[in-house]
């Protein structure tokens, strides 16, 4: 195993690890270009027609970018099955917003301390002969869910065809499409939605007239740990990324992005 987890138990650093992160960005030149892998994963990231990163990893993005002139972020589009093979390949550095048991138990990164946390919750129908117990037993049930997700229903494994195998499973690239798919009534197709409970949140304020149509889960499928992780040697370490969020931690504005995205705190950040 490649990993370096950075568990510090806060966000401060000294000696000669603070000194290495913030000489590198004091030395950082004009040409200092940090390529950013981003998926689909809404309201955490999104990535525009225009490759421009969307939802709370915009808002990160766009305020790193007005604090610091000498570092460029790119963003390069990839995509949740082959977010691994592309960093693999070397297209990009640095991914925001990921657990470190989403498949990169092998590949060397770099992550800081969790900066994020979320969770998959189950979303059906809401009729009058179902409660609680409907999901009771998911693997009962005709699924939709996002290819190349990890869900903890299936063991965190992203692999269609075994999940084929062992599930009645249907996959998309939208959690809308599921979320129609639940409303239109058809359970030969799709019984139940599995959903981030932020999106599922983020849809109900834009469609508030859907809130009485869906069964949520008081269960949840994961609970999840968000880290931003960084390649071994690459041009910007996760000591030096925490160090580059510490003034919108430390202000608040941090906090205020997630709260608008709909999402939580970890704990340890919760509490400052």
């Amino acid at each position: 195993m490649n990993l370096t987890c950075l568990t510090k138990t806060a966000f401060l650093y000294s000696g000669p690890i603070l000194a290495l992160a913030l000489g590198f960005i004091t030395n950082a030149s004009a040409e200092t270009e940090i390529a950013v892998g981003v998926y689909n994963f809404p309201p955490v990231a999104a990535v525009r027609d225009n490759d421009r990163a969307d939802g709370l990893l915009g808002d990160i993005l766009a305020e790193l970018d007005a604090a610091h002139s000498d570092l460029t972020f790119r963003i390069v589009h990839t995509s949740p099955k082959r977010r691994h093979l592309d960093f693999e390949a070397g297209l990009y550095d640095v991914i925001f917003f990921e657990s470190l048991n989403w498949g990169w138990e092998s590949l060397s990164v770099e992550a800081t301390r969790p900066v994020l946390t979320d969770q998959d919750i189950y979303v059906a129908l809401n009729k009058p002969d179902r409660d609680q117990s409907f999901f009771d037993n998911i693997a009962d049930r005709t699924i939709v869910a996002i290819s190349g997700y990890h869900y903890g229903f299936a063991g965190l494994t992203t692999d269609d065809a075994e999940l084929e195998e062992r599930f009645q499973i249907e996959f998309s690239h939208s959690h809308d499409r599921n979320l129609n798919l639940i409303k239109a009534d058809r359970p030969s197709l799709a019984e139940v939605a599995v959903i981030n409970r932020s999106y599922l949140q983020m849809y109900l304020k834009q469609h508030p007239e859907d809130k009485d149509r869906f069964l949520v889960s008081e269960v949840t499928d994961q609970t999840y740990q968000l880290r931003i992780l960084t390649r071994i040697g690459g041009p910007l370490q996760a000591v030096a990324l925490e160090q580059l969020l510490m003034p919108l931690i430390e202000d608040g504005r941090y906090q205020q992005m997630v709260e608008h995205h709909g999402l939580l705190l970890p704990p340890e950040l919760a509490s400052n």
